[in-house]
């Protein structure tokens, strides 16, 4: 097994053992596109348009995967859209 490969398989066995989670927004009936849009710029870090096309598949779809990644990090961030009223959770 040459250098380039044993590597590439170390890696692979990383990038697998790295789990990938998702916070999930819910549609509610309370909260205005104005206000979701500004909480997910603040707490996920959207620019307006990515908050923007969130907010329209949640409203329409009724759910949306507004942010990904290692559970650690997604945990304050979908505690704080909790806080602030709106329906999320990691998955």
């Amino acid at each position: 097994m040459s250098t380039i490969e044993k590597i590439q398989e170390e890696l692979e066995v990383l990038l697998k053992g790295t789990r990938e989670h998702e916070i999930v927004l819910y549609n509610d009936d309370v909260n205005t596109f104005d206000f979701v849009i500004d909480s997910l710029v603040a707490v996920c870090d959207h620019t307006l348009e990515q908050a923007e096309q969130c907010t329209i598949l949640v409203h329409y779809k009724g759910q949306c995967a507004v942010k990904t990644g290692e559970y650690k990090d997604l945990e304050p961030r979908c505690s704080k859209l909790l806080e602030l009223g709106l329906s999320a959770e990691i998955v």
